[in-house]
């Protein structure tokens, strides 16, 4: 049985940080594409971040580019999403997402597992 848990979420200022947790159980994050996405009230969810379990990426939305980096602990089976220069838009509640093979990274439905969400909240 699959389990994505994430933690880290909360309420922070802008321009401040949060580094976001999502660990694994059930699968080996080396063997998966882990990504990340969000979504904010009354919107659709969007994607944020994707580490590829082959050489090629990561890759970031636009929006959180230069601002926010993934990562991976192979040992602790946990991919992380530290960021940076938070702003009031970046507030969403946060999932992390996991997929063996995909056509398009950035689409939501083609991911096959999914985590329970963590809140960010920025205020300004």
């Amino acid at each position: 049985q699959v389990q994505l848990v994430e933690s880290g979420g909360g309420l922070v200022q802008a321009g401040g940080s949060l580094r976001l947790s999502c660990a694994a159980a059930g699968l080996t994050c080396t063997t998966y594409n882990m990504g990340w996405f969000r979504q904010a009230p009354g919107r659709q969810r969007e994607f944020v971040a994707l580490l590829r379990w082959s050489a090629s990426g990561p890759y970031y939305a636009d929006s959180v580019k230069g601002r926010f980096t993934i990562s991976r602990d192979n040992a602790k089976n946990t991919v992380y999403l530290q960021m940076d220069s938070l702003k009031p838009d970046d507030t969403a509640v946060y999932y992390c997402a996991a997929v063996r093979w995909f056509r398009t990274y950035d689409n939501p439905l083609e991911y096959e597992y999914w985590g329970q969400g963590t809140q960010v909240t920025v205020s300004s």
